[in-house]
């Protein structure tokens, strides 16, 4: 642990000390007097009554879990249960075009943590790494998350569970209405924002029973402008002059310039029937859509595409600038060039104009019932099936690209020296009285009046989808074991998912047939006069692709050719998993002991088409393996009001489906390889927590924890150049493709500090001698450290050396205050994660490992409730609008090959920011 994380801590260690004892005088004032009743859900208090309704919840919990709870409206504040949640103790998020997607527990790895509905563990459309921004808020009535994992829970559980329990009937005394509805606008490109969500429901008297229906929807939109640019780093074998062993050349400079329509759908019933007081039976469906329409306009500068030009020569030069070179320029110090500034003449313009239809669902059905089957035994039971589907598919794309002709290409100076800006000034290239000396000519703005022919159309229908069908059956005995009221139970579950990958293409890169389908001669007859709708500062223009030319030529396609099947792509994976558990729960005076061990036996098989040189055929390859998961959980009241908890638990986390299929996935749109390994291991996780927990009454809480995890057989992506020619097809050179694969590293460990605190001043204004309008003002605010290292085995040349756990981040921290009194309610949160461990280099080639900078959010929110069954509210999200930045930092590596290490300055790989958003709207209750 660093100098200044040991410091942050020592400073949060000296803040919590001083709110615990603030705490501990309004405690013992409060004593004194008598407690006041527990505070009532009516949502005229959204936040102090969705905490207290959240706090009771967890700390009646066996084992170690933080809460999100719906207010008495029945909402949470935010958009996805990734957003929401992400205001809790410990959670991180991961963002995707500035959006909440996935989620991380305690800083760990992302796929450590799972995704249930009701209890039931779901598959996300992409597989493991659970997407939660899919998923809308407004289907859930609580969201429990699970640090301490349990035997009941499945074993790929290893960080913890986030389990979004949906909304009854039951939940309310009677029929029962809410809805939404805003409007908002984007600040860049001043794209709209829509936003409506209803749920109803109602109690029925059915003989000497009851039934409850409960139907909700949602829909949310968010059009979207993003800055973006890109840089591809590598070392250049023909770089062999002094020094070369810390250069790292920009082999593609680019920008990415998207218009995004995102669009969340949801549609969820449910039906619960109590033919009496012993018996339950629920029928549960859940319907989301994740859509994103992308137009992505990509202008790549293909800076080493004449590398070859370049000599390797060991001795010095001088470093002057030279402006007639007889090489390129790339890689080439001799001119006075280097890696951060520098001139390349006449490069290879390689431009992408994208449009696609991704679209993501998970359609999830459950049946379950709750039987009191005679006195002291209960009997649980679940069915459920789910379909995911991760529609990739491309509407079309065209690549133009620049001609063989240098004098027909640009020549470009670039300048990467500030990490935030990626400036490349575009200038014409002349060439000189010699064949082989080329100079920069007159300054370009406009880069489409450069040459570049059509050179391809593709168009993708590419469909995941993954069906999983589960079965489980509970028996629990309440008895009394040990001199404690004890519950027994006895648990088999069954699961059985399968994911099929079937992707086909149409690929038209003739002349003739490009003409056939209508695709202009010049961009220009392609492209809008629309201005440039972000604000990144860019040295050239361009013009936007017309979407609606785009499907025209792309339907023409379809309409003249014929799909062929992707077969490198394409594979169908399945998983069963047999489970059995056995675990109790004594529960004394003193607190409780929850203890138990879940087996579960995985059996694997992986079918695909594997092409080894000349040769394809279909491969399949299976595997199976037994694994146990032992838990303990020890659970001490210091008093009243104070709990110790204790837990020793495992998991083991198993390689996305995809990752084990027998082939390799190739993306031409984003130029990437991903191979799969059937063979590859889970990787086994041992963890303790100690935590200390504080319900200050009568409402409130302080929570302080240590957590050790020991990891084997860790799992981490291979990243680098794929460096043959083993995978061309159809006149496309995939030798440039990043290539990722799954694999087993060495062992390591995480460990690290947790804090949290939730006050409000409401219940000590009168103790402490405040005026009565100040109890509005409430703090919510947690921290989380850690320090993660793993084994990265030896790779060639390259010896063993010690890495982060790729995902974890140092630090985490949450602070949120807020106002609420008077039918006024105010929220001001903030949130930061330090750097994280993006992908592990295995040599130079790349120029080292990612990491994903530090990320900072600020959301501020307000409504005002009219009438208790109407209320106005606005937000604005991203205030500081700061940029995702993704970085390459080859230092550790150079090291770990016993290089001289100068200070290396971190080369930026990717940057992009999104703008701030403002929504206003209105709620309604009945």
């Amino acid at each position: 642990m660093t100098s200044l994380h040991k410091g942050i801590l020592a400073s949060s260690a000296s803040v919590l000390a001083c709110i615990f004892a603030t705490a501990a005088a309004a405690q013992t004032a409060q004593d004194q007097e008598p407690v006041p009743g527990e505070i009532i859900v009516t949502g005229a208090r959204p936040i102090a009554e969705s905490e207290s309704l959240a706090l009771r919840i967890q700390r009646a919990s066996d084992s170690l879990v933080t809460v999100a709870a719906a207010d008495g409206v029945g909402r949470l504040p935010d958009q996805n249960i990734a957003q929401a949640a992400s205001r809790l103790p410990g959670i991180a998020v991961e963002r995707d075009q500035g959006q909440a997607r996935y989620i991380s527990l305690r800083g760990a790895p992302n796929y450590w943590t799972t995704l249930s509905f009701d209890g039931i563990t779901v598959v996300s459309p992409e597989g493991r790494d659970a997407r939660f921004d899919s998923i809308p808020s407004a289907i859930a009535s609580q969201i429990v998350v699970s640090k301490a994992v349990t035997p009941d829970m499945t074993g790929e559980t290893v960080a913890g569970n986030v389990n979004v329990i949906t909304r009854s009937a039951f939940d309310y005394k009677g029929a029962h209405f809410a809805g939404k509805a805003g409007y908002g606008i984007a600040e860049l490109g001043e794209r709209k924002q829509y936003e409506v969500s209803a749920v109803a429901s109602d109690r029925f008297r059915v003989g000497g029973g009851e039934i409850g229906v409960l139907v909700s929807g949602s829909y949310f939109q968010r059009g979207m402008i993003t800055d973006n640019f890109e840089t591809d780093y590598e070392r250049v074998s023909q770089d062999a002059r002094p020094g070369n062993a810390t250069r790292f050349w920009a082999a593609e400079a680019e920008n990415k310039l998207y218009r995004l329509t995102r669009r969340n759908w949801s549609a969820s019933g449910r039906v619960d029937y109590k033919p009496d007081d012993r018996n339950t039976i629920s029928l549960r469906s859940i319907y989301t859509i994740f859509k994103d329409d992308e137009a992505r306009d990509n202008y790549r500068f293909d800076l080493d595409d004449r590398q070859s030009d370049l000599v390797a020569n060991t001795a010095d030069c001088a470093r002057d600038v030279n402006p007639t070179p007889t090489t390129t320029g790339y890689a080439d110090v001799c001119i006075g060039n280097t890696p951060q500034k520098g001139t390349i003449y006449g490069i290879d313009i390689r431009q992408r104009s994208t449009l696609r239809a991704f679209r993501q669902s998970i359609f999830t059905n459950s049946l379950v019932g709750e039987h009191d089957i005679a006195p002291g035994w209960h009997l649980s039971w679940a069915g459920n099936y789910t379909e995911s589907k991760d529609d990739r598919s491309v509407v079309g794309e065209l690549s133009w690209d620049s001609p063989s002709t240098r004098t027909l290409r640009p020549t470009v100076a670039y300048d990467f020296s500030d990490p935030n800006r990626s400036r490349l000034m575009l200038y014409t290239t002349n060439q000189l009285s010699s064949p082989t000396r080329y100079s920069a000519g007159t300054r370009v703005v406009a880069i489409d009046t450069f040459t570049k022919p059509a050179s391809s159309l593709t168009v993708l229908d590419a469909v995941d989808t993954t069906k999983a069908y589960t079965g489980r059956v509970v028996l629990a005995r309440e008895t009394r074991f040990l001199g404690s009221d004890a519950t027994l139970k006895a648990g088999f579950q069954f699961d059985q998912r399968t994911k099929v990958a079937d992707e086909k293409q149409i690929l038209v890169n003739t002349a003739a047939g490009l003409t056939a389908i209508g695709v202009p001669t010049s961009y220009t007859d392609f492209s809008l006069g629309d201005p440039f709708a972000g604000k990144i500062p860019m040295d050239y223009t361009f013009r936007y692709f017309d979407t609606d030319k785009m499907r025209t030529v792309a339907n023409a396609a379809r309409s003249q050719f014929a799909f062929t099947p992707n077969t490198a792509n394409n594979y169908d994976v399945r998983e069963r998993v047999y489970a059995g558990y056995v675990m109790g729960t004594l529960r004394y005076d003193w607190g409780s002991i929850l203890g138990g061990v879940r087996v579960e036996r995985l059996e694997n098989r992986g079918k695909a088409v594997a092409t080894l040189g000349a040769a394809t055929g279909p491969v399949t390859a299976s595997s199976s393996q037994t694994l146990a998961f032992p838990s303990l959980h020890i659970n001490y009241n210091v008093d009243t009001t104070k709990k110790l908890r204790l837990s020793f638990n495992s998991g083991a986390a198993r390689a996305d489906y995809d990752q084990m299929r027998p082939n390799v996935v190739i993306n031409d749109t984003n130029q990437v390889i991903s191979g799969g390994n059937p063979a590859v291991k889970p990787e086994r996780a041992y963890g303790v927590d100690g935590y200390f927990e504080w319900y200050v009454r009568p409402q409130g809480y302080l929570m302080a924890g240590l957590f050790y995890k020991r990891v084997e057989d860790v799992l981490y992506r291979q990243s680098r150049t794929f460096g043959s020619n083993a995978l061309d097809s159809n006149g496309i050179d995939r030798s440039s493709y990043v290539f990722t694969g799954i694999t087993n590293g060495g062992d390591g460990r995480i460990f690290g500090a947790e804090a949290a605190a939730q006050l409000q001043l409401e219940p000590w204004t009168g103790s402490l001698g405040l005026p009565d309008w100040m109890g509005g003002f409430g703090i919510s605010a947690n921290v989380t450290l850690n320090d993660s290292q793993v084994t990265k085995p030896a790779i060639g040349a390259v010896p063993s050396r010690k890495v982060r756990l790729p995902g974890t981040s140092d630090l985490i921290y949450n602070v949120g205050g807020y106002y609420e009194k008077y039918g006024l309610s105010l929220r001001v949160q903030y949130q930061r994660r330090s750097d994280w461990l993006d992908t592990i280099a295995d040599d130079l080639t790349d120029a080292g490992d990612t990491y994903w900078a530090a990320d900072e959010e600020m959301d501020i929110s307000a409504r005002y409730a009219i009438t208790r069954r109407f209320e106005i509210y606005a937000d604005v999200q991203n205030v500081l609008n700061q940029p995702g930045r993704r970085y390459s930092e080859p230092g550790n590596l150079l090291t770990a090959t016993g290089t001289p290490t100068p200070t290396i300055k971190a080369q930026t790989i990717e940057w992009e920011r999104f703008g701030r958003r403002y929504a206003a709207g209105i709620r309604l209750t009945f």
